[in-house]
């Protein structure tokens, strides 16, 4: 692939660092101007000056209505316009018992992890309308496809993320701009702090490690023009975990099983 973003203007969200920093390399090189907005001033700027004159950094809080409208006005003063929002930043919750949770993080998660989302698309969609459209491609989690303890906040930002992307996608079709999902799982990033290796060997059926290029990779399919006729979907790229679980696992069961009988 040479070439697919050329033209091409993009706002990526939590581009700091991650999966973020990534999809705005990928984009980059693939053709792309890109407008990085995060919180971190510091890593922003860092990337920004390693990418050159086809980046810029804008702190954004995209909890803030305000904060996102001027990431959006930075792509369109820096670069002339806006074709491509990547609503990537994200947060993770309290892990623990549901019991125990005192919900202290819950507003600032979904403030992140969900509105964020939300005014990414309208901010960004609100020129698009006018401007030949575009694509909208946000995060979500496959803790947002599957059940489970732990970071209950965040499964439930990220299953929102997946609720608004669909009906996005129905609402904005009418002005060509797609809304599309993308839901990582097991990939390593800051947010993450457990043992990644032991939890690809019980549950990811494809036991290679995958990083944040190849979340990008995913990203960069949405924001091109390969998916055209695309709008409304959801992606794992998870190694196939949300499919089910890997053999050697039930094998492994079986044999404990036979060896107590």
């Amino acid at each position: 692939m040479a070439g697919e973003m050329t033209g091409k203007v993009a706002v990526v969200t939590g581009a700091a660092s991650g999966i973020g920093a990534a999809t705005a390399e990928v984009f980059v090189e693939e053709g792309a101007r890109v407008v990085l907005a995060d919180v971190d001033v510091d890593a922003g700027t860092a990337l920004a000056e390693r990418l050159g004159d086809a980046a810029v950094f804008c702190r954004t809080d995209v909890a803030d209505a305000d904060s996102v409208q001027a990431a959006v006005d930075t792509a369109v003063a820096a670069f002339g316009g806006l074709q491509v929002m990547v609503n990537n930043a994200g947060i993770s919750s309290r892990m623990g018992p549901f019991l125990d949770d005192d919900f202290a993080d819950f507003e600032r998660v979904l403030g992140v992890n969900l509105l964020g989302v939300m005014l990414g698309t309208q901010r960004a969609a609100r020129h698009m309308k006018d401007h030949g459209g575009g694509s909208i491609v946000n995060t979500s989690s496959i803790s947002a496809l599957t059940g489970g303890g732990g970071v209950i906040s965040y499964r439930v930002a990220k299953a929102g993320v997946i609720q608004f992307t669909r009906s996005m996608a129905t609402e904005l079709a009418q002005w060509e701009i797609r809304v599309n999902c993308i839901a990582p799982g097991h990939i390593q990033t800051a947010i993450n702090s457990y043992d990644m290796g032991a939890v690809i060997h019980h549950t990811q059926p494809l036991q290679r490690r995958g990083s944040s290029r190849d979340v990008a990779n995913a990203f960069l399919y949405f924001a091109s023009d390969r998916s055209a006729q695309v709008t409304g979907a959801v992606l794992p790229v998870d190694g196939g975990t949300v499919a089910g679980q890997p053999p050697h696992v039930m094998r492994d069961v079986l044999k404990q099983a036979m060896n107590r009988g």
